[in-house]
């Protein structure tokens, strides 16, 4: 009887956490029901037993709204959906990276994937920016621990990007000519 008096209280909690980052992402047109957060909460449980994780206190998806709320590719229609996927890429990847990365560090690497790079695509985070920077971890790569995973991409990036200042550079230099 205690034990599901626990259960019904840590729910409780982690339902309020994640009702109380309303009054963050209102100012981005996000806003969850109670509806939906009991699915986030929800889909939570599932991730964490398909990727057979443990975890302790209110869990990682206040920590991703709060990321991600002010995206440019995350609206009303999308959010809770975005915020579920968001979750299941997260706990995959923290296995798959051994726990070596911090929380905070692989959801800034997320989040600016999924901004500059991605542009909201949650396939190509997932299955390739993810993919190769776990790679690279699983390697023995530790960089990221300086820069709080801020930047880190680029140096597994396989793709050569588009750079604007230098085509610039470059466009200058033709019309000089």
């Amino acid at each position: 009887m205690s034990q599901d008096w626990m259960v019904i209280l840590q729910k409780q909690s982690q339902l309020i956490a994640v009702m109380k980052t309303n009054e963050t992402t209102e100012q981005y047109g996000l806003i969850l029901n109670q509806q939906d957060a009991e699915l986030i909460l929800q889909e939570r449980s599932h991730a964490l037993r398909e990727q057979r994780r443990v975890e302790f206190g209110s869990g990682i998806a206040e920590k991703i709204i709060y990321e991600f709320c002010n995206s440019s590719y995350i609206n009303q229609s999308n959010y809770v959906e975005t915020i579920v996927r968001l979750q299941d890429i997260f706990y995959l990847y923290k296995n798959e990276m051994h726990d070596e990365i911090t929380d905070d560090e692989l959801l800034h690497l997320m989040k600016e994937q999924f901004e500059n790079l991605c542009f909201g695509d949650l396939e190509y985070l997932e299955g390739t920016c993810l993919e190769n920077f776990a790679e690279a971890v699983r390697a023995g790569y530790d960089g990221y621990m300086d820069t709080e995973g801020y930047g880190e991409y680029d140096r597994f990036d396989p793709v050569k990007r588009w750079d604007y200042n230098l085509y610039l550079e470059t466009l200058k230099e033709l019309c000089w000519r």
